[in-house]
């Protein structure tokens, strides 16, 4: 989703409550243990500024300078890292961000339909005063929508849940252990952190996913633990992500 950089603070829900691995999740993580499958969920960069706050959620948008610069910074920060892979959304704000950590890796990418954004049906291309205005509610309580079935017109709960299963066994079946990068949109990291962390959607509100940022979730055969929450390099003076 295209959205403000704070989406934890903008939650009128509440952060609600989350387990201690998530508060946990603040420092360096540790080296890949044998075994284990490290995903690097990357959102992509800052979206051009006539669609900030707007649900863009389908719409092919590319990124501000700012963005670009971001997705720099994430490439300079993982470019000592070995990754096994890259899966990128086939949407463009998605792509633009990939490109520059795939010109350092030297990675093709794996241009993955289910990381695609979430659809927001009615609620595709309005600001969020305008949602409000046209269906009265808060936009900041969208999670909440999506959770309670979706928005009208738009993508059910259920096949939005599916797809983020589908990646997530794409890539476990791929890769049995290493670090993958997956470059994708807020609305699918919060579902893929949910599904792995064993949270309700809507309890996600209460984590931050900035543009640019990495989320890094170790899997390993019957547990995940998320080592780093929103690593933003373009904004934290840590050289290194991983």
């Amino acid at each position: 989703m295209v959205r403000p950089s704070h989406p934890g603070r903008d939650a009128e829900h509440g952060p609600g409550r989350l387990p201690a691995v998530v508060g946990a999740a603040t420092s360096r993580p540790r080296a890949v243990r044998p075994g284990t499958l490290r995903l690097l969920w990357i959102r992509h960069g800052e979206v051009e500024p006539r669609y900030q706050r707007v649900f863009g959620g389908r719409l092919d948008i590319g990124l501000s300078e700012r963005g670009r610069e971001q997705a720099r910074a994430l490439a300079a920060a993982l470019e000592a890292t070995p990754l096994a892979a890259v899966w990128v959304s086939p949407q463009r704000r998605a792509r633009l961000t990939a490109e520059p950590l795939l010109a350092l890796n030297g990675h093709h990418p794996v241009v993955e339909p289910d990381l695609r954004e979430i659809d927001f049906g009615d609620w595709t291309g309005l600001g969020w005063e305008e949602v409000r205005d046209r269906f009265g509610v808060s936009p900041y309580a969208w999670l909440d929508q999506v959770a309670a079935g979706g928005m009208p017109g738009g993508e059910p709960l259920a096949a939005l849940e599916s797809r983020v299963a589908r990646v997530i066994e794409r890539v476990r079946a791929a890769h049995r252990e290493g670090v993958v990068a997956l470059v994708c949109h807020g609305g699918i990291i919060r579902l893929a952190l949910a599904r792995l962390l064993g949270v309700p959607l809507p309890l996600t509100a209460a984590l931050e996913v900035d543009y640019g940022s990495v989320s890094i979730v170790d899997c390993r055969e019957r547990r995940a633990i998320l080592r780093l929450l929103n690593h933003t390099p373009w904004h934290d003076p840590l050289a290194s992500a991983t």
